[in-house]
């Protein structure tokens, strides 16, 4: 498909760049499987989900995978700054470094503060390859638990582009950029359909008799980029690592067998129940990489319902909310937003989708 089929005007004004406090207060647009749009809130979720429907959420964890650093061993001495996308092993990151072309396979990079008392307050790396797009493979001189503690120590959690262009992260979002899931470190961004939630949310839909499942899916800096091609089918998905155990899919599979629904918390938790998914919509246990890239004409065998926040034009996400509600719909429900103030993307506001082929859905 044409990728300008998926843009659209956002005023600068809608960026969100602090999430709503409390959590739960954001606000919520109801897009349902006839097209019918209803303004309401977060915490009115419970009254859209049935009993035996099931949620099924991210746990992934946030790393400070924002490294700043400079090129060392040649006459001058750039400044290099880089986010860890993928861990390749013990000891190798895949990263986005800037400016990448001041980097050569074989360079080294020296990240940290000398001043700092932390290992010595620095952190070596050698470019062992370099890709396309500003990519590397960053060989560390640390590795296993000792390297994630540099990293830790010395790396800053990467905020959006779109909020970190427009204001300097601060403190405060080391703890507003994670989940109240977040488990399992590996993320390089937020599922940030996971960051409405809070406990009182949580123990409603409980009362409500809705199930929380949780899945990991290791979220990469990829999710930030914009589709440049300008067919959708020359575009290449950056690949995630993720799992689902074999007894989260058998819950979901016996949910769903008793007519209840799959509610995904965002599209990472889709995207990841798509891969798992066999032809019948059975979920398979699942553990490994998923590059899959969800576009209008695809056919959903996994999930019923998508809560996710208001994404970028010409992104890979929102071209997977066009799939899941129809490509009208949704240019309708963002221009809905946009005029209503909804606020948009990581902090922002949220969607609750319903497919569009469901016609009878009840307004509570």
């Amino acid at each position: 498909m044409r990728t300008d089929l998926f843009d659209f005007e956002l005023p600068p004004e809608r960026i969100a760049l602090r999430p709503a406090q409390p959590r739960d207060s954001s606000r919520l647009l109801v897009v349902q499987g006839d097209g019918v749009l209803r303004d309401r809130s977060i915490a009115e979720l419970p009254q859209w989900l049935e009993a035996g429907d099931q949620l099924v959420v991210n746990d992934t964890k946030v790393i400070a995978a924002q490294l700043t650093g400079r090129r060392i061993g040649r006459e001058t001495e750039p400044r290099i700054e880089a986010t860890l996308i993928k861990r390749l092993d013990s000891s190798r990151w895949q990263a986005l470094v800037k400016p990448a072309k001041k980097l050569a396979p074989g360079d080294r990079v020296r990240f940290g503060n000398e001043g700092k008392v932390c290992l010595l307050g620095h952190l070596d790396a050698e470019v062992e390859v370099k890709g396309q797009e500003g990519e590397v493979t960053l060989a560390f001189s640390f590795h296993g638990p000792t390297l994630d503690q540099a990293i830790a120590d010395l790396g800053s959690p990467p905020l959006p582009p779109y909020i970190a262009s427009k204001r300097t992260p601060d403190e405060q979002d080391a703890a507003d950029y994670q989940t109240m899931f977040a488990a399992n470190e590996g993320a390089v961004a937020a599922p940030t359909a996971g960051l409405h939630f809070t406990p009182a949310l949580e123990q409603a839909l409980s009362a409500r008799g809705v199930g929380l499942n949780r899945v990991t899916l290791h979220v990469g800096a990829g999710t930030f980029l914009p589709v440049k091609t300008d067919d959708t089918e020359g575009h290449r998905m950056h690949a995630e690592w993720g799992t689902i155990s074999a007894s989260t899919a058998d819950a979901l599979n016996a949910a769903r067998r008793n007519g209840g629904r799959i509610v995904a918390v965002g599209t990472t938790s889709l995207r990841l129940l798509e891969s798992a998914a066999a032809d019948d919509g059975t979920i398979q246990p699942f553990e490994g990489d998923t590059a899959i890239f969800i576009t209008p004409g695809y056919r959903f065998r996994a999930a019923d319902i998508l809560l996710t926040n208001f994404h970028l034009p010409r992104s890979t996400l929102f071209m997977l909310v066009s799939a899941f509600s129809g490509l009208e719909t949704m240019k309708r429900a963002y221009a809905h937003a946009i005029a209503q103030g909804y606020r948009f993307y990581s902090y922002g506001d949220a969607c609750l989708l319903f497919r569009a082929r469901e016609t009878e859905i009840r307004d509570p």
